[in-house]
């Protein structure tokens, strides 16, 4: 039930988020005088629509629109409900650069058409610092290693690994550390309040310690911080501390600062964002290089790369199957930090100079202007119309990865 749940919840976030996307180029669109055919949420097939009129009496009042005249051209703006519940739309007049009829997007500006074409990406960065922001205020999840946090005004509470099982016996037991208590620390190096403490952290720290003495800060039950100089087994052995361990999830709460967190946290994910695009790109390409090697070894590091890729990427199916109940599962506030995440991802994504998203659509048109040549309608769609295909053909390799990766 918690999955069916999540699955809910994560077609109501995604569809909002494009909405919020769709809604940044009508804002811009109206501001810049081009006339916005219809908004609709959803994808068609219709389900229902109404028309904004100019009444004699009541000045502009909205309409249902009959299903007789859904395929008649209005003279209003049309609101539509469409049945494909994932994203949105926003059509506006004369989509394509040789259209100069006055209120069209071909008659606009170059600077009015960057306006609306990057009326998206700004709208999902404003959603996710509104988003982060209240996060401050109420406790901010901690993701990311030096997550921002303004120094006196952040309270910190969880960021604890605690011990839910000790091996009879182990060096964990035979030192004196019981169920309950949280490992706060490991060896000399000082933690940071804002700095992730997983049972990785503690594990990975054992393994590099095999057979040596660990030294490990504990906090027992009764709030006493102890510790433990322990000698631990070696690789050869099968447990090397001897502890089963859960995590405590690290939250930050703001006052003042909260509208500066949510602004630096909004930065940090998108710098996180593109950070990860671009090491998924370069081993996507390193690892198709190095499958042309003579070499053995030099193939099967490319396949690893190339299998880095496909474990790091998502689509629909992964993000509304998988994740979403995750987060779900996790409480409301880990659902709102990965909102605003996908809100951060969705602006990146657009950003990108790729002709079938905004930041494509915006380099064409740049390009065609610095050389002081007409794009023609022709042009324009066969090149957004190939990008597409590409774009559409990833989309549905990834949907397969996800759908083999779910069952």
């Amino acid at each position: 039930m918690s999955i069916i749940f999540g699955i809910i919840i994560g077609l109501i976030v995604l569809t909002a988020l494009v909405v919020a996307h769709e809604f940044g180029h009508f804002i811009m669109a109206r501001r810049n005088g081009v006339k916005v055919l219809e908004f609709g949420i959803g994808f068609p097939p219709r389900g229902i629509a109404w028309v904004k009129q100019n009444h004699p009496k009541n000045g502009k009042k909205w309409k249902r629109l009959p299903r007789s005249e859904w395929g008649k051209p209005q003279e209003g703006l049309i609101f539509s409900l469409n049945w494909l519940p994932i994203g949105g739309f926003c059509s506006m007049d004369g989509e394509n650069a040789t259209d100069k009829r006055p209120g069209t997007f071909g008659a606009a500006s170059f600077c009015a058409k960057t306006k609306i074409l990057f009326g998206g990406v700004f709208m999902n960065w404003l959603v996710a610092f509104i988003i982060l922001t209240v996060l401050a205020l109420t406790g901010m999840p901690q993701f990311i290693n030096n997550q921002f946090y303004a120094g006196n005004d952040s309270v910190f509470s969880g960021n604890s690994v605690t011990v839910v099982d000790v091996i009879e016996g182990s060096p964990a037991a035979q030192a004196g550390i019981e169920k309950g208590d949280q490992i706060i620390g490991v060896g000399n190096a000082q933690t940071s309040p804002n700095e992730l403490f997983l049972p990785d952290v503690v594990s990975k720290y054992g393994q590099d310690h095999q057979g040596k003495t660990g030294h490990y800060e504990v906090r027992k039950s009764n709030g006493e911080i102890k510790n433990y100089e322990i000698e631990l087994n070696s690789k050869n052995e099968e447990y090397i501390l001897g502890v089963s361990m859960s995590y405590a999830q690290s939250y930050v709460r703001s006052t003042w600062s909260a509208p500066i967190v949510g602004l630096a946290t909004t930065v940090q994910l998108t710098g996180e964002t593109f950070r990860g695009l671009g090491e998924l790109v370069w081993n996507l390409c390193s690892g198709a290089i190095r499958q042309l090697s003579f070499d053995g070894q030099t193939r099967e590091e490319g396949r690893e790369d190339i299998g880095t890729v496909g474990d790091s990427v998502s689509g629909p199916v992964g993000i509304i199957g998988t994740i979403f109940p995750s987060f779900a599962a996790a409480g409301i506030s880990n659902l709102a930090f990965l909102t605003a995440l996908i809100s951060v991802s969705l602006a990146c994504m657009n950003v990108l100079p790729i002709p079938a998203l905004d930041g494509g659509r915006w380099l064409i048109i740049a390009i065609y202007k610095l050389r002081k040549k007409e794009l023609t309608k022709e042009t324009e769609e066969k090149i957004v119309s190939r990008a597409f295909l590409v774009l559409f053909a990833l989309i549905i390799i990834i949907t397969v990865l996800d759908i083999i990766k779910l069952f």
